[in-house]
């Protein structure tokens, strides 16, 4: 049985419909009432493992007034499921206006785990580095998604850059990461995970939208985007004048001060800098 008064945030399948715990469906099975991204997709996948509940409406467009009806259910001590169409609620789905609105009004919120696209990417990509940054769905607009590109741009080749893409976007999508990153940083593209013609193709990013542009049905389904960082120069790529530059920088100011001054007296890569200052530091 579930508590009364409790809102639980449960992971449903990212596709197939045997990807969802059995304290999922438990809940499910329990709770008053399920508020559900679509009540149609839900309804499929409660059909599917014989689970009959009461349901409402809760997406994008209607989240707030949806929450204020949750918070009424819970207040008259029913529980109540919040699932949204694929994976993990409040994870670039809605979910999370909900789950702050009740739990200011003193609900328990309770997690139930379970699917994610991009961790279900990440452990079969085979990426060995040890930190990732998940964006989710970039700018639909190019210029907009050129503008968030540039911010991430930098960012250091321990780190995997994470997106979400819909199928009508891949390819303008692509070719905005090549202009923005180039084409030598390496991209695993996931697409239709757990579904059957799931797809998990690993390429130099340079290569990736002739790989989709040769296979029209490459570009059908969910995308999952694993980038990796920006390689960080060795000491021996960095010019003799900038080493120089940098030492007596150091001398006088503060680490992260004399990498930015350095940066921008001899216009070398800033983390090749940072990370030759740090190595600088240790050795004195």
């Amino acid at each position: 049985m579930s508590p009364k008064s409790t809102l639980y945030v449960v992971a449903t399948p990212i596709g197939n419909l045997r990807d969802i715990s059995l304290r999922a469906l438990d809940i499910l099975a329990a709770v008053d009432v399920i508020a559900a991204e679509d009540t149609r997709t839900t309804g499929h996948l409660l059909a599917h493992h014989s689970i009959t509940r009461k349901m409402l409406a809760l997406h994008q467009h209607n989240e707030r007034t949806a929450a204020e009806k949750i918070i009424g259910l819970l207040a008259a001590g029913k529980s109540v499921a919040l699932v949204t169409d694929a994976g993990t609620p409040g994870i670039s789905d809605p979910g999370a206006i909900v789950v702050q609105l009740v739990r200011q009004q003193g609900y328990p919120v309770v997690p139930i785990p379970g699917a994610n696209a991009a961790v279900s990417a990440l452990s079969a990509a085979g990426i060995a580095a040890p930190h990732f940054l998940f964006y989710g769905f970039l700018p639909a607009k190019t210029g907009a998604r050129k503008r968030e590109l540039e911010s991430l741009k930098s960012q250091p080749h321990t780190l995997t850059l994470v997106f979400y893409e819909a199928p009508h976007r891949i390819l303008e999508c692509v070719a905005d990461l090549v202009a923005v990153l180039g084409g030598d940083r390496q991209i695993t593209i996931a697409r239709e995970l757990t579904k059957m013609f799931e797809t998990i193709h690993t390429c130099a990013l340079g290569n990736a939208l002739a790989w989709l542009q040769a296979d029209a049905n490459q570009q059908k389904g969910e995308f999952v985007l694993l980038v990796s960082g920006a390689e960080v120069q060795d000491e021996t790529e960095i010019s003799d004048q900038a080493q120089r530059t940098l030492n007596l920088l150091l001398a006088d100011l503060p680490l992260k001060q004399a990498v930015k001054l350095a940066a921008e007296i001899t216009d070398e890569n800033k983390n090749a800098l940072y990370d030759l200052a740090l190595s600088l530091k240790q050795k004195s």
